[in-house]
């Protein structure tokens, strides 16, 4: 179920996300503004199925809208042109990017009240933990 994802989740934990960043091929610039960032994320889901999940933070705020098994290009927010496309596995909302021959999976799971983004490019995995915003 999409639904238990949607709120305003806010980030508490980050791990490894640095070496994430560098393993999907962001400059030091971009990866210093990755870490400084402190986004929320706010994910809706609209009547006729469309999800979105916008992440705000004070130094850029990105959105995508997508629809599950669906495939749309979206522009990263370090800038990649990607190819994505969301499933939901397990109860786990799949995200498979793929961009210039690579590809990265963004494996989202809420547990305990919790929203966990693990960021996984080929043998890294970050992993993000956000709580849900009041």
């Amino acid at each position: 179920m999409v639904e238990q994802f949607v709120g305003k989740w806010t980030l508490v934990s980050s791990e490894n996300f640095d070496e994430y960043m560098k393993a999907v091929g962001m400059s030091f610039a971009t990866r210093q503004m990755g870490n400084l960032a402190k986004p929320n994320l706010i994910i809706s889901v609209a009547d006729d199925g469309v999800i979105s999940i916008k992440a705000e933070s004070t130094l850029k705020t990105t959105s995508i809208q997508f629809k599950l098994n669906e495939e749309f290009d979206e522009t990263t927010a370090d800038g990649r042109n990607a190819k994505s496309i969301f499933t939901l596995e397990n109860g786990k909302l799949m995200q498979k990017q793929s961009w210039e021959g690579k590809t990265t999976t963004l494996e989202r799971e809420v547990q305990d009240g919790k929203l966990t983004a693990k960021c996984i490019m080929d043998d890294v995995v970050a992993v993000r933990t956000y709580e849900k915003a009041a």
